[in-house]
């Protein structure tokens, strides 16, 4: 189910999500000198943290308790997916559509997806975006 849950990118790069600049050209992920990829979080914690989980893949999604926790829930709370996983947050769960843009690899639009939906990659397990209202 892991394998069949992964977003074609299994083990590559201990499961790196890989973004881009507005060039196209990928970013290498360093913190050497502030690195281009964190100083597009600005002095937001609570932004560069979960944009942290969902690059390294960690973060509390149906795919990280199925593979720690497989007596848990896995299913997608949206009901659409049977395995909630990164690639279906960040581009097919209604749940986080509070921002639209095909190209969520690209690092603009990546903050922006997070920005406008700030339970994605959060550690609260199967919260509404609803609820905080």
């Amino acid at each position: 189910m892991i394998f069949q849950a992964s977003d074609g990118k299994e083990k590559k790069r201990k499961n790196f999500l890989d973004l881009a600049d507005i060039n196209n050209n990928t970013i290498e992920l360093s913190y050497i000198k502030g690195g281009l990829w964190l100083q597009a979080f600005g002095f937001s914690n609570s932004l560069c943290t979960r944009a942290t989980r969902a690059i390294t893949n960690y973060a509390l999604t149906g795919e990280y308790r199925l593979q720690f926790f497989p007596k848990k829930d896995f299913k997608c709370p949206c009901g659409l997916y049977p395995i909630e996983t990164r690639r279906h947050i960040l581009y097919e769960c209604m749940r986080h559509n509070g921002y639209w843009n095909p190209r969520r690899d690209l690092l603009y639009y990546f903050v922006m997806f997070l920005s406008a939906n700030p339970l994605a990659f959060a550690f609260i397990d199967n919260l509404l975006p609803v609820a905080l209202s």
